[in-house]
């Protein structure tokens, strides 16, 4: 049958789906009892509607289950985990399919509880700062929701995914320097083993292999009384990261604090209009009082001149700030338009901030070596940064080029005692750099907690361990 594609360039192939398959059908009698818990409209086979559910925004091949429901309420995904459980048939949960590490590809069939019509939003305490969320909610629903209550759920990791979902990957986001990941901001989980029990539990960044997430109860943050936003740019990355340092040390209030190395902020800045020198740039935000504000920002700019950067013009209207950060949003977009007609894969690390520079400059040497397009941008405040690789769909030789080169990245990241990923997760992709990282005996861990509590190994299977 002559040589087998490289996995990369088999992913990266527009066109042809290669899945990972169950060698048998479904059991008899199972379709008819999913649809006895959720109703004959909310169970389907289609191919279409499969294949829609066998991806996210990674470059992953498409691996689509044999059936997707729609569960209504908790009692039904318990019904239909439990019937799945009864007959052995691997579960993956789907909330929107924003996700980068290939979660939701269903690797080896089975059944897709696709959960975005669970979205009630419950439990809101102003005196407490929480609120509970199903995972059909997404962030910006949830802040919409907020709106007049001075509250809001400060973590943004760029797409509008589903809170559960960020809490499955235990997401970051451009506010981490100031409000954290989604592990200290989750106070509590409920969720639904794969035998259909209820468990209620705190602790985010299982992928979903342990259980389905079905609420989600979240730490909210009061609204800051003013908000100020600036652009600097800096001779080098160094420069940029050693600001970075100072400004957190001199305790500035810090919300945001972004670094796009040289060819993102040249690439921001032509998609967004943004008239950005091509240089190591930072994005920040500074949220405090309306009296205070003034003089933070004064010692934010002495900060930046001391690091050879150019004077912050600050951004203080809503639509000002608005324009920045949709920039900064869009370097996803930016980073296409360098090569149009290509792909892109974002890969992620995280460093100890003082690690930070030399990694991005070995990187940026590497991204040279390899002959790839791929600028970096990170939230600098915690030493996670992303490399969005442009590659060509249909060019084999490049799309190896850039998983070699991924995971050479993630390899770097651990010899400079940080992860293999920051905030995407595992997923398909990094499952041996996990290996690497952890050992074998933390390896042997994680194991035997899945065993215990997925013993058949249904939940998710293939993704993580």
């Amino acid at each position: 049958s002559g040589p087998q594609p490289h996995p990369a360039a088999r992913r990266a192939t527009p066109g042809a789906r290669w899945c990972a398959r169950r060698t048998r059908p479904l059991p008899p009698g199972l379709l008819e009892a999913l649809r006895d818990v959720v109703g004959g409209p909310n169970v389907s086979t289609a191919a279409a509607v499969c294949e829609q559910h066998g991806h996210d925004e990674s470059m992953h091949r498409c691996a689509p289950p044999d059936a997707v429901v729609w569960p209504q309420d908790v009692a039904q995904v318990q019904e239909l985990a439990a019937l799945c459980h009864r007959h052995r048939v691997p579960m993956v949960p789907f909330g929107t399919g924003t996700g980068l590490e290939g979660g939701v590809n269903a690797v080896q069939g089975g059944v897709c509880f696709d959960l975005s019509r669970m979205a009630t939003i419950s439990e809101l305490s102003l005196e407490d700062f929480s609120v509970a969320v199903e995972p059909g909610v997404t962030r910006k629903a949830l802040n919409s929701h907020l709106r007049g209550t001075g509250l809001w759920f400060p973590v943004d990791p760029g797409a509008d995914a589903s809170l559960c979902g960020m809490a499955a990957t235990g997401a970051s986001g451009t506010n981490a320097v100031r409000y954290g990941t989604m592990r200290p901001n989750v106070l509590n989980l409920r969720v639904v083993l794969p035998d259909g029990s209820l468990l209620h539990t705190a602790g985010p960044g299982r992928h979903g292999t342990l259980g389905f997430l079905t609420q989600a109860t979240l730490r909210l943050h009061p609204l800051p009384e003013a908000v100020a936003a600036a652009v600097c740019s800096f001779p080098s990355v160094q420069a940029a990261v050693a600001c970075t340092v100072q400004v957190l040390q001199a305790a500035v209030p810090v919300a945001r604090i972004e670094l796009l190395d040289e060819v993102m902020a040249g690439a921001c800045s032509r998609y967004s209009r943004l008239e950005l020198p091509e240089a190591a740039t930072l994005f920040l935000e500074l949220h405090g009082s309306q009296q205070g504000l003034a003089e933070q920002q004064q010692q934010a700019e002495e900060l930046v001149r001391l690091h050879g950067g150019s004077i912050p013009a600050w951004a203080r209207a809503p639509e000002e700030r608005e324009r920045l950060w949709s920039a900064r949003h869009s370097a996803w977009f930016a980073a296409l338009a360098l090569r149009p007609g290509c792909q892109g894969y974002s890969t992620d690390v995280c460093v100890p901030i003082s690690r930070l520079p030399g990694v991005v400059v070995e990187t940026q040497q590497d991204l040279r070596d390899a002959g790839l397009t791929g600028p970096m941008v990170g939230h600098v405040g915690d030493g996670n940064f992303h490399c969005i690789l442009v590659f060509h769909p249909e060019d084999p030789d490049e799309a190896r080029r850039v998983h070699d080169f991924a995971e050479r990245l993630g390899r770097r990241a651990l010899v400079a005692g940080g992860t293999c990923t920051g905030e995407h997760g595992v997923g398909l992709g990094k499952r041996e750099l996990l290996r690497e990282e952890l050992g074998p005996q933390g390896l042997d861990t994680m194991r035997r907690i899945k065993a215990a509590l997925d013993p058949h190994h249904l939940m998710n299977p293939g993704k993580v361990l």
